[in-house]
Formats: C-alpha cells, structure tokens, sequence
C-alpha cells in the first residue's frame, strides 16, 4: 500500500458501490423470491429504485468526504458507509451463498470490490488520520442503524414510485 492514501482511495467507494448495486438490480428481485430468511421478496422496480438511491448517497457522502477534510462529517459518514458495505460482504452475501446453497446476487462484487476497497479506505483513514477510532465507531453505529432502518421505507417508496408510473400510462 506505499503512496496508496486516503484521498487516492475516496472515490474507489463509490464506483464499487455502483458496480455492486447493479449486479444486484439486475439478479436480486428474482433472486429474493426464493431466499427464505435472507431477503424477502422484493420487486424490480422497487429494489431497482432502494439500490439507486443508496448508490447517489455513496457518491453524495464520498463528495461530502473529500471537500471536508480529515475528521469531517464526510469523512466519518463515508468510512461508516464503507464498514457496513464491509459487513455486507459476509452478512448476507456469503452467509446466504453458504446456507442456501447457491450464488446470491452481488456475492462477487462484494468479494472482488467491495471487500479490498472498503477495508484499504478505513486502514488508509485511520493510518492518516482521516479518522479517530471512537469517532468512527459511535458514527458507524449511528449510519448503520439508520441504513437499516431506511431500507424498507426506500421499498416502499419504490412501490408507490411504480403505482404512480402505472397510473400515468394509464
């Protein structure tokens, strides 16, 4: 990692994000009516809709981070971003892929992408001093919490997307 910061690796969150969230876009839906536990089952529109806007805050928070410097809001919301997206690579990508017994969506892009790039941005911030470990920790639990919780209300809101979208061509 020699001449590999923080600042080289900021944007390398949301291009995997991106590519991640579109191997779940396109396999995910179908994918989620037979996952039991893992995922309920969600439609196109509506995951298509929850994944892209997750995506734009990525990008948002990684723009955030890089103009507000070391120890910023930016800085802590995208490296607690990039520990659930971390977290995300084992639960629920490999422990689905290993209960279920086949392939879920996004499993490689969480190992390929996801898993390098989140782990080198939160070594490169805290070995930079982009972050201080308690700051970081009580920001990743607060972002996370609220990840979680905004999910099913982004779900929702993709449902009534698509309701409207029918009623308009009607």
């Amino acid at each position: 990692m020699v001449g590999i910061t923080f600042d080289s690796l900021q944007w390398l969150f949301p291009v995997a994000i991106t590519i991640h969230n579109i191997e779940e876009a396109v396999w995910l839906p179908e994918w989620s009516r037979h996952a039991g536990k893992f995922h309920h089952p969600v439609g196109k529109v509506e995951f298509r809709f929850a994944v892209t806007i997750l995506t734009l805050l990525a990008w948002i928070i990684t723009y955030l981070s890089i103009t507000g410097g070391k120890q910023s809001i930016g800085v802590y919301l995208l490296c607690a971003y990039c520990l659930a997206m971390f977290i995300n690579v084992f639960i629920p990508h490999i422990a689905a892929t290993i209960v279920l017994r086949r392939y879920a969506p996004g499993l490689f892009t969480a190992l390929v992408l996801n898993l390098p790039t989140t782990a080198w941005i939160l070594v490169a911030a805290g070995k930079h001093g982009y972050i201080t470990w308690d700051t970081f920790l009580l920001w990743s639990a607060v972002f996370i919490a609220a990840l979680i919780g905004i999910i099913p209300i982004l779900f929702r809101a993709g449902r009534i997307f698509e309701v409207m979208a029918m009623h308009k061509k009607s």
